[in-house]
């Protein structure tokens, strides 16, 4: 993240004694970093050891269900179709994934006692139903309809939801971590004036509560697509105090200040958020381009090196038909897209829109699951025939 934040007691200095009450037990410090020691960081103290682990067992991997040969075409798939009874983490169906990046969507259905951790990758969810708390080491993070929580690798969490009757989450993995696009930035890490968000619009972790109780725990680490059960001698959140630049943090879409131009402006004026290998970008509702005879339909297109991924949120996407809630599009490297037949025209004149979607920006290739292939629109390639 990128600011400074901390919660809890610690210590006047860092790598020095820090007692317990008891005046001769030292409270645990950790330093979790990133980039070796050269990225941000945070420095942690905890209770007991966070290396105390009792049992470690491998569990069944995560299945393969690539979909073998799919076609290099067009896709629009619907991700409501596949619903699975779960938690957070039990109930969550994977559909595009490349070697940086997993786009899976989870409809939870219940809590968990458990604690997960993604010791490979860094994790973004967008929060399209539902509300309650992420619960991490760091502390309470409450969640509502429209968040985007940026999980960073290597922390343990827990999703508590309020309830249980509409909860639908879309989940992007990736191996590098999301960070605030540089040019949002000015030299000393704040965010510019011109930027389309500020530090203000973030939720941060607050309520840091050290839980001290022994016992055994049981924490899921997922690997990619292998799975291993920890079990640990003490609660994981056992944190009296951290502070430093690397927690979970969220940021609304509702909150996305988007740009408007005289004439049509690309995706990246969209853009949220940057990893080594993609971009999230947040489609929101604004005014149309203001040039007496623009056109406020994107162009036809062909990214050579990207494969555009759409999800849609709400309301009604100027240039597609077919598209709601729930949706994904996925438009892979080297093909044109665009407008659907009339689409073009009928933006001619419009004022503004209402819509709300996320975009991927992949710079790799996506291989498809099977689940693409059992919830898609198969007639979606045909669907820009005059």
């Amino acid at each position: 993240m990128s600011f400074y934040h901390k919660l809890g007691i610690l210590p006047e200095k860092k790598h020095t004694t820090f007692f317990k009450e008891d005046g001769k037990s030292l409270y645990r410090e950790e330093l979790c970093s990133t980039k070796g020691f050269s990225g941000i960081y945070s420095t942690k103290y905890h209770i007991n050891m966070p290396t105390s682990t009792l049992k470690v067992e491998e569990l069944e991997s995560l299945s393969d269900k690539n979909w073998q040969n799919a076609p290099l075409s067009y896709y629009h798939f619907f991700t409501d179709k596949l619903q699975t009874k779960g938690n957070y983490f039990t109930s969550r169906n994977e559909f595009l994934h490349n070697s940086h990046c997993v786009i899976s969507t989870s409809h939870p259905t219940e809590n968990t006692d458990f604690f997960f951790r993604n010791s490979y990758a860094h994790e973004f969810v967008f929060v399209h139903f539902g509300s309650g708390s992420l619960i991490s080491e760091y502390g309470i993070l409450p969640f509502i309809p429209g968040d985007q929580i940026v999980i960073p690798q290597g922390t343990t969490y827990q999703m508590e939801f309020d309830s249980f009757e509409n909860n639908k989450l879309v989940i992007i993995e990736s191996d590098t971590p999301y960070d605030i696009p540089k040019h949002y930035r000015n030299e000393y890490g704040q965010i510019l004036e011109d930027a389309p968000y500020c530090e203000r619009d973030f939720k941060i972790p607050s309520e840091l509560k050290a839980i001290d109780k022994k016992g055994e725990f049981e924490l899921i680490i997922k690997a990619r697509h292998r799975l291993f059960k920890h079990t640990i001698d003490h609660h994981p959140f056992d944190l009296v105090g951290w502070d430093g630049y690397l927690y979970p943090y969220s940021f609304n879409i509702k909150d996305y200040a988007p740009k408007v131009g005289k004439l049509h402006l690309p995706p990246p004026v969209h853009l949220l958020f940057t990893t080594q290998h993609f971009v999230v970008c947040n489609f929101c509702p604004r005014l149309f381009d203001f040039h007496p005879q623009s056109i406020p339909a994107p162009y036809f297109h062909t990214n050579i090196d990207s494969a555009e991924v759409l999800y849609y949120i709400e309301g009604d996407f100027m240039s597609r038909k077919g598209v709601g809630t729930g949706s994904i599009t996925l438009h892979p490297l080297g093909l044109p897209h665009g407008p659907q037949p009339g689409k073009t025209e009928q933006s001619v004149g419009a004022k503004e829109t209402y819509e709300y979607a996320l975009m991927v920006d992949t710079f790799d290739p996506f291989e498809l699951t099977t689940n693409v292939k059992e919830t898609m629109d198969e007639n979606y390639f045909l669907s820009w025939i005059e």
